[in-house]
């Protein structure tokens, strides 16, 4: 009565303790057909029987339109496979102790089993009358005829659920294909999966495991954790799981029930699974040994061939989606870790005040090429801000490279010209493969009389910010065209301004400005207004409210600043 196969089959056929207008009609005719007082179309569930098909009961049971099996008659049907035929339930020793008789009055009972395509008994068609009765040779030839007609019903229903599972099937695919190729790490591909399925076929539970090295880790969706998740987060490939045996054979292994579990499994896999409310899993190796896909069912589960090759296929779109974020994470992390390794240490020098800022782009594949500079010579300090034009690894090279010939060309000239400077690397643009261009401020400090002066130049860049005690913040205007190669641009200019003691200026890339929907204008204004209300707190904390709700969110951009505070008159 619990085999798999008639239970799926039950579940297709969508009927329960509910009348259903096609199974009521198969009663009526029997009752009409066969002159008798009560008919039920009875189907048998693991604890129970329903009739979804019901003429002639009264009472309690008639309401609920179910019964325990302790009132059961066709779980002998199902469990014969064949009718039961009974002129008198009260003297036959199979059923004389059955509570049917006093509760339901069931004396004579004519029952014919209902099957599906597969020839799984699912339940019974049957004649009750509340008396002795001999049933005629008519009488059953009735019966078996309306069960034929009542079982074909049945099949047409399984076979339009399982038509409909196939379309579903089909949409699994597409929107498996579609949504797992935008997962942008482990976790991200679990919750995708998660939400992959749709249906009575429904996991109640899908796990993602990873090889890694001896083992598998299991990858937590933190918004949908379980404790044994936690509690069991990685398995060795020898462990006593259905998981680690697929990993470890590297074939599908099915689980239908608990009691295949029990056989097959070790006890600390059981209690998992138990912990869980779960009974059935399929566990899929991932091509290319990269882990173990499963899904998990809180009761039964019978595998169609097409549902395994379905889920297979989804495997193989999880394998890739794998490769591909790891992919990207490596090449994030060199790009993060170059991009690190360019970035300046930021020298001390006495009455000037430093700090600085980088943040990564959001995005996995927007690591970009915003600089920062800051580097003493003899006489003076130059420091520089930029952005090349571009977001991935290249860009943040290219970043390198123009940082670094910025450098050797404050140096090459004896004035330390920041729009000299700026002009030797547009010429470099303009003859080196060097990309699309970039937008640069390249300026420098010098200490003179007892205070600091700075001079500029702007390539296209976002001017920079000052905040000066006693007029507020103001930007510093005047740019040229940014840093492109062309051969007839015009001539770059410097600009200068006095720096008194208190003075902050800052120096930032446009991602500190930009956001999605808001005027950069606006943005601006705000920057300067946070930049004149925290300028007299320590740097680290100025930097901190300059980018505050930065991380909540989604920058298409990376972020650096660079911000400087006179604090006295220099060395």
């Amino acid at each position: 009565m619990r085999d798999p196969g008639r239970l799926e089959a039950l579940r297709l056929a969508g009927l329960t303790a509910a009348a259903d207008p096609g199974m009521d009609r198969f009663a009526r005719l029997v009752t009409r057909l066969l002159r008798v007082p009560v008919s039920l179309v009875s189907l048998l569930e693991p604890d129970r029987q329903v009739f979804p098909g019901m003429v002639g009961m009264s009472g309690h049971w008639a309401a609920r339109r179910e019964t325990p099996l302790s009132h059961s008659f066709c779980q002998h049907v199902v469990a014969d496979g064949g009718p039961l035929v009974l002129n008198d339930t009260r003297v036959h020793p199979r059923t004389c102790a059955s509570l049917a008789i006093p509760d339901l009055d069931v004396i004579a009972y004519a029952g014919m089993p209902l099957t599906d395509a597969d020839g799984h008994v699912l339940g019974s068609l049957c004649a009750i009358d509340h008396r002795p009765r001999e049933w005629t040779a008519d009488d059953l030839h009735d019966l078996e005829d309306l069960t034929a007609a009542c079982s074909m019903e049945l099949r047409l229903r399984i076979a339009s659920e399982l038509l409909q599972r196939d379309r579903d099937h089909a949409g699994l695919l597409l929107r498996a294909s579609v949504e797992l190729a935008h997962a942008h790490d482990p976790t991200d591909l679990t919750r995708r999966l998660r939400h992959l399925f749709k249906g009575p076929a429904e996991p109640a539970f899908v796990g993602l495991l990873l090889a890694d090295g001896p083992g598998l880790w299991r990858v937590i969706d933190p918004d949908d954790a379980r404790p044994v998740e936690s509690a069991i987060d990685r398995l060795d490939r020898d462990a006593p799981f259905p998981s680690a045996r697929a990993m470890r054979e590297q074939r599908t292994v099915f689980v239908p029930d608990r009691a295949a579990l029990v056989a097959g499994f070790a006890p600390e896999a059981v209690a998992g699974y138990d912990s869980l409310g779960l009974q059935s899993v399929l566990c899929v190796p991932l091509p290319n040994g990269h882990g173990v896909l499963t899904w998990c069912w809180s009761r039964p589960h019978v595998m169609a061939p097409t549902e395994e090759a379905v889920l297979t296929t989804v495997a193989g779109y999880v394998s890739q989606a794998v490769e591909r974020t790891r992919f990207v994470a490596n090449r994030l992390s060199t790009a993060e870790q170059l991009q690190a390794a360019m970035l300046t240490e930021l020298p001390d020098v006495p009455g000037l005040d430093m700090a600085a800022l980088y943040l990564p782009a959001a995005d996995q594949d927007m690591v970009g090429g915003d600089w920062y500079d800051a580097y003493p010579l003899p006489a003076s300090l130059m420091i520089s801000i930029g952005d090349v034009i571009g977001h991935d690894v290249r860009a943040a090279t290219v970043m390198g490279q123009i940082r670094s010939m910025l450098r050797q060309a404050s140096l090459d000239d004896p004035a330390h010209s920041p729009a000299a400077a700026l002009h030797a690397i547009d010429q470099a643009i303009g003859v080196l493969p060097l990309g699309m261009g970039a937008t640069a401020v390249h300026a420098r400090l010098d200490h003179d009389a007892g205070r600091w002066r700075l001079t500029w130049s702007n390539a296209g860049h976002p001017p920079p910010l000052l905040y000066t005690p006693g007029a507020g913040v103001a930007p510093l205007s005047g740019h040229d065209l940014l840093l492109l190669g062309l051969p007839d641009a015009p001539p770059r200019e410097d600009h200068t301004h006095d720096l008194p003691p208190g003075s902050v200026l800052l120096l930032y890339t446009d991602g500190l400005v930009e956001r999605r929907d808001e005027d950069i204008e606006a943005c601006t204004a705000d920057t300067a207004a946070t930049l004149a209300r925290h300028s007299d707190k320590p740097l680290p904390l100025l930097l901190q409210a300059l980018s505050a709700g930065l991380a909540e969110i989604p920058r298409r951009d990376d972020v650096a600043v660079l911000v400087v505070r006179v604090t006295g008159p220099g060395g």
